[in-house]
């Protein structure tokens, strides 16, 4: 007989809370709440921007670039509390090379939802 560990499950990305809220609390008490706030704008210009520029590149010549503003906006959202969002973007992350046209419109379009829902979600927005 033989031992076998299981790997918990991991969630699916749309089952992730939008937004976990001591995440912000937890930067505040770092940074403060002046240098968090700024850090809290740039992240929100910053992913508008990203998820734009996802549209404009063809995935099949862009794939490694998507990948990288993938990691980028990955890291970035972790760091606010977005884990739906970051969830997302670790998807694309790891299937930039795989994925087929219709699944990458799909994973934006449900990042533009976290996005959202994130935003809607922020008690300053």
């Amino acid at each position: 007989m033989f031992e076998m560990t299981v790997a918990p499950a991991q969630a699916a990305p749309d089952a992730e809370p939008a937004r976990e809220p001591g995440a912000y609390a937890a930067l505040v008490r770092e940074i403060g709440e002046d240098g968090a706030g700024e850090v809290r704008a740039v992240f929100w210009s910053e992913t508008c921007a990203r998820l734009q520029l996802f549209r404009t590149l063809a995935l099949a010549q862009h794939h490694t670039k998507i990948a990288r503003e993938a990691h980028s906006l990955k890291s970035a959202a972790g760091t606010f509390g977005y884990a739906r969002l970051a969830a997302l973007a670790l998807r694309l992350e790891k299937t930039a090379e795989t994925l087929g046209e219709a699944e990458f419109s799909d994973l934006l379009e449900r990042m533009d939802a976290a996005y959202a829902a994130a935003r809607a979600q922020e008690p300053q927005a």
